[in-house]
């Protein structure tokens, strides 16, 4: 596994990743989707069910394709999986497709990537009942202070919505957050991440260069095989 470079980027979730000098990008995959991780040999990926994908008819084969391709080597973590209130089936399908995705990143030990729309207490009792030792990351968090404190006390990181993230309004959100907790991404938005890493440093009181460092630092501690 490649590890981020010091003067690097670190796009932690995208959905349209290329080629760049300076960027270290996660692509997301979709199990509905018609493209695998072999599509990006040599590149990082998450792989996992999303829930506005999912369907009482596609649930068990989309189940196995994260069993097959979870094991890939260039597979670093699970996801994005979760739950969703305004799209998606019905919350106990859900919820257990959740669940078995969470039981494959713990067989494979790897992390989970958590997309999760007003259904903050459907996560924590999934994660109450398997009491998860791999990490977990909500990825696209948008929400208040005191649901970022409670993540967190529950040993969660958080990455920043990209269209959140830039506003003005985020910056009390951000600075809440502990900083050993944080990443950022662009979620395949036509916004470069250096832009959003500005923005953050701002926030944070911090030059790029430090900012780098503390997400590359982040991503060790997650994923824990770098440094």
């Amino acid at each position: 596994m490649r590890c981020p470079l010091p003067d690097e980027y670190i796009d932690i979730h995208t959905h349209n990743s290329s080629v760049a000098d300076g960027i270290f990008a996660i692509e997301n995959i979709m199990a509905h989707e018609d493209r695998s991780p072999g599509n990006f040999e040599g590149r990082l990926c998450t792989y996992g069910i999303h829930p506005w994908h999912l369907t009482e008819q596609n649930a068990g084969s989309l189940i196995e394709s994260v069993l097959r391709f979870s094991s890939e080597d260039n597979v670093i973590a699970i996801g994005e999986a979760g739950f969703d209130k305004l799209r998606g089936p019905a919350m106990e399908l859900q919820r257990a497709t959740f669940e078995k995705q969470a039981i494959i990143s713990e067989e494979r030990k790897k992390p989970m990537f958590i997309h999760c729309v007003r259904a903050w207490d459907e996560l924590f009792q999934v994660m109450k009942r398997i009491k998860p030792r791999m990490p977990w990351m909500v990825h696209g968090f948008r929400s208040h202070p005191m649901m970022a404190d409670q993540l967190v006390a529950k040993g969660l990181y958080l990455s920043f919505w990209v269209e959140f993230v830039i506003r003005p309004e985020s910056s009390v959100l951000l600075r809440s957050v502990p900083r050993e907790r944080i990443f950022l991404e662009t979620d395949g938005a036509p916004v470069a991440i250096a832009d959003i890493y500005g923005k953050a440093a701002a926030d944070l009181d911090l030059n790029i260069s430090e900012l780098r460092q503390l997400i590359a630092g982040n991503f060790d501690k997650f994923f824990n095989t770098c440094r």
